[in-house]
């Protein structure tokens, strides 16, 4: 049984990995008319491309796909090669002059992780598009969790490997699925409250400069039928879900991006229901990556 994003009606996911260079991308597909969305990123750090479409007031309130990838800034590249892969099949924002998909991207910096010329490239970006499948997410270091570390406050040599999880979680007959690149400076914990991941040892923390290595990411899938703003609302409070398994979480050197997309083809229901499922959710494919 899948019980990862790709569940709900309407998801697809790609991804492109180099095992050698520890890096990658991957890629989330929706129906042709694209996905309701909106995002919150928190930190001084957050890497994004086409990040300020998705605040409430902007015009534009539908997706195409959405990018997450490894190679920090060099990485948002890759977002380029999934636009050309949407217009080639005529997916995109209607214009006068042509659909123009719609494609937010964000990255993390894994250039510590394997070989920091290894990034992903436009080319690679279309190769997770073309790949994009509604089958069980696959998990681990791959895509652009390949070269995601945990725990790096005591330096990456006591880090420990972070990756990509996803998770489903059901009530109701209320669905919402999501899908983590988690690659933070604290560690990450399971539901129990147990050390999943990481040196387990922020007491022996000492001032170290790493500005701008770590950021979890988060994309929240939904179905059903809400607003723009209510996205919104909802990936301010998947933000929360973070502290929940992630010690310490949202520091001055994090970079945390959380989406949400919805392919709104169920019935709108109760925002309280909502909220803890989507927090629910989202702990669940943060411990999933590095289990």
């Amino acid at each position: 049984m899948n019980q990862t994003l790709t569940a709900l009606e309407g998801f697809c996911v790609g991804h492109w990995t180099d095992p050698v260079g520890q890096t990658g991308c991957t890629v989330i597909l929706g129906p042709a008319e694209g996905f309701l969305a909106s995002a919150s990123f928190l930190g001084p750090s957050p890497g994004n491309r086409e990040g300020i479409l998705l605040a409430p007031e902007k015009r534009v309130e539908r997706v195409h796909a959405l990018l997450f990838a490894g190679g920090s800034a060099f990485g948002l590249g890759a977002a380029e090669g999934v636009v050309r892969y949407l217009e080639e099949r005529g997916i995109g924002y209607p214009t006068p002059a042509g659909r123009v998909p719609i494609v937010p991207a964000a990255v993390i910096f894994d250039l510590m992780a394997g070989d920091a010329k290894a990034r992903p490239g436009p080319e690679h970006g279309y190769a997770a598009a073309r790949v994009a499948r509604p089958d069980p997410v696959p998990m681990g270091r791959v895509g652009a969790g390949a070269g995601a570390m945990v725990g790096k406050y005591l330096g990456y040599a006591l880090s420990s490997p972070g990756g990509l999880g996803s998770a489903l979680v059901e009530q109701s007959g209320v669905r919402v699925g999501a899908l983590a690149v988690v690659n933070p400076v604290g560690d990450v914990y399971d539901l129990e409250g147990r050390v999943r991941a990481g040196p387990g040892r922020f007491r022996e923390y000492r001032p170290v400069d790493l500005y701008g290595q770590s950021t979890t990411l988060v994309a929240v899938g939904l179905e059903v039928t809400l607003s723009k703003s209510e996205a919104r609302m909802l990936a301010d409070a998947a933000q929360a879900a973070l502290a929940r398994v992630i010690h310490p979480s949202h520091t001055p050197v994090d970079g945390d991006s959380v989406f949400v997309l919805s392919t709104t083809c169920r019935p709108a229901t109760d925002l309280l229901l909502l909220t803890a499922l989507v927090q629910e959710a989202v702990a669940r494919a943060i411990v999933k990556a590095v289990a």
